[in-house]
């Protein structure tokens, strides 16, 4: 049976990014896809040293929660017109997990303008990881909130269709 998994990775408890993968991981569930939610706020990560960073024990849960998952949805806020830097370091952190993974990204902005942010990213995980990421991404800036809810119409229904192309791709590619 394929397994995904919904990362959040932003550092925020006022996350917008938490909440959009949030409501992917619900409808993922209400679909009866077999799904499990990590924040990286609970997992103590050590900053990428390239050296004893990979032994750490928050390290190596992340790393065997990414290399049992088929699936992947990495829900990342965007800052300064890139990903976060925490995104960065959890891929770094856990380098061939990510090997033939299905992709998908959820990304909270506070602007139109970096919508094609997460590239750099999908990029790397393609080239040096064999990822297939799934082309259709959701994308919202702070209008598409009202405090804990995503009351644009629009964004959820994106956010629906990622986390349903991500249990499609995976069906076709690992079922």
């Amino acid at each position: 049976m394929v397994k995904h998994l919904v990362i959040s990775t932003s550092g925020n408890p006022d996350s917008n990014s938490r909440r959009m993968g949030r409501a992917a991981f619900v409808h993922l569930q209400k679909k009866k896809v077999d799904s499990d939610w990590i924040d990286l706020r609970e997992i103590d990560l050590p900053l990428c040293d390239a050296d004893k960073c990979y032994g750490m024990p928050g390290s190596k849960k992340l790393s065997a929660a990414i290399e049992h998952a088929d699936g992947i949805l990495i829900a990342a806020p965007v800052y300064n017109y890139d990903v976060a830097a925490a995104t960065k370091n959890m891929i770094e952190l856990t380098g061939s997990a990510w090997e033939d993974k299905i992709v998908g990204f959820l990304c909270a902005a506070g602007g139109h303008a970096s919508y094609m942010s997460v590239m750099a990213y999908a990029n790397s995980l393609m080239l040096d990881f064999r990822c297939v990421i799934i082309p259709r991404f959701a994308f919202a800036t702070s209008e598409a909130f009202d405090g804990e809810r995503i009351t644009d119409k629009k964004i959820t229904q994106r956010i629906e269709q990622v986390a349903e192309e991500l249990a499609r791709f995976t069906k076709a590619l690992r079922g």
